[in-house]
């Protein structure tokens, strides 16, 4: 069945979303909460013991989401409730996240467990978003309108965190008394920017209706799930693909989880590595946008092996990285696919879901996902932890983008996919 164009108003207050959870993404996750835990909750810790429990925080967070994510979307589905779904966990997101600016020095364990669920609200909201795409986007548009969300979200998660580091630099123009206060101040300004730029989302994207099962949400959406299981040969290109994405997403995700971290452990300083994220951001936005384009034009899987090609490079890169203005040249490679790694893959699993069954797919899809996710800082934390060297990570890192590529050169090219599921 041929679906109408898109509305341009309800994909910009679906992309929209991208720009007000991606400040999480980055203030928190990727920078501030990485260089609070070593100097402020884990003041006069050994630094491989704070990089051993931020890839605990993170590889438990992926953990409670992934084994969730099919059932969670499948119940979605089921009762007609993606957009209350990410409501709900948005609002965990939110609240764990201004919390997070009421943790004193030195209270280690609070700090993480309130990372731990803002994680897991970030996490299990973007199931549902992922979901809404097939409601507000044109099969031919897939990848355009996924390119333009991550597009938004590395514009506007970059001006968020260009004026939290602002703060964290000159506190008194902004009449705080130290760069302590101006981070707590920054985890408020995330959760506030968060919550309003979701609401476009909330008012404007219409969710479409599917047939409601008999029974309860939980039983019928356990007997959705167990149903997908047993069709697996129906929907072999999308079980393939996912064998794929779930190893070279695993990379994506610890790169851009332990980055500052390795940076902290190579001995450069937070204001080095702010600067290298900012490039990210900046290089990040019209690349995002620009993977799209050609997605749509040369296909998926030619612009999904490009990123996998530079993320392997990176990472042979950051084995012999030495000095901070390689971090700048590497964070700016990174920046030119990050975006289009993840945007381009949505947009391409997007075409390969079943009408009605959004949230259970895409339930599935972030399951593979945040498995990769509890894999991957986990390893880094752990080899760092017992070799003293962060850099033997790394060639971990690599193994996984290999597999990936290898992996996805048996998932069908974007002209077969469709008609294969």
């Amino acid at each position: 069945m041929t679906k109408a164009p898109s509305d341009r108003g309800s994909v910009l207050s679906w992309a929209l979303y991208d720009w007000a959870n991606s400040a999480f993404a980055l203030v928190v996750v990727s920078v501030f909460f990485p260089v609070f835990l070593k100097q402020y909750w884990g003041a006069g810790s050994d630094a491989s013991t704070s990089t051993l429990q931020l890839g605990i925080a993170n590889s438990l967070a992926a953990t409670l989401v992934a084994l969730s994510a099919p059932v969670l979307g499948a119940i979605a589905d089921r009762t007609r409730s993606r957009k209350a779904s990410l409501a709900a966990f948005t609002s965990a997101g939110v609240v764990a996240t201004a919390a997070l600016a009421f943790v004193g020095s030195g209270q280690v364990m609070p700090a993480l467990a309130l990372f731990v669920l803002a994680s897991v609200g970030f996490a299990a909201a973007g199931i549902f978003y992922d979901a809404l795409i097939v409601d507000v986007a044109a099969p031919e548009s897939l990848h355009a309108v996924s390119a333009l969300g991550f597009g938004l979200g590395y514009l506007g998660g970059g001006l968020l965190f260009g004026l939290s580091v602002a703060m964290t630099l000159w506190p008194a123009h902004f009449g705080l008394p130290h760069s302590a206060a101006a981070t707590r101040t920054s985890f408020v300004l995330v959760a506030a920017w968060w919550a309003l730029f979701s609401l476009p989302l909330f008012l404007n994207v219409t969710e479409k209706r599917s047939e409601a099962g008999p029974g309860s949400p939980l039983a019928s959406g356990w007997r959705r799930l167990l149903g997908t299981l047993r069709e697996l040969r129906k929907h072999r290109v999308a079980w393939i693909f996912l064998a794929a994405y779930w190893c070279y997403i695993d990379g994506v995700y610890t790169m851009a989880r332990m980055a500052v971290d390795y940076g902290l452990d190579l001995g450069f300083s937070p204001a080095s590595l702010i600067v290298a994220i900012l490039l990210t951001q900046l290089t990040g936005f019209p690349a995002s946008l620009l993977f799209g384009r050609l997605g749509s034009r040369f296909g998926a899987k030619p612009m999904l092996y490009t990123g996998i090609a530079v993320y392997a490079l990176a990472c042979i890169w950051s084995f012999r990285m030495s000095e901070v203005r390689e971090f700048y040249a590497l964070a700016a490679a990174i920046g030119l696919v990050q975006g289009g790694v993840q945007s381009v893959s949505r947009s391409y699993f997007a075409g390969l879901v079943p009408a009605g069954r959004s949230g259970e797919f895409f339930g599935f899809f972030n399951m593979a996902g945040r498995f990769s996710a509890v894999v991957g800082p986990a390893v880094v934390g752990a080899v760092g932890a017992m070799t003293g060297n962060p850099r033997f990570a790394v060639l971990a890192i690599l193994l996984l983008f290999i597999a990936g590529a290898g992996l996805l050169s048996f998932a069908a090219d974007d002209e077969n996919a469709a008609s294969m599921n």
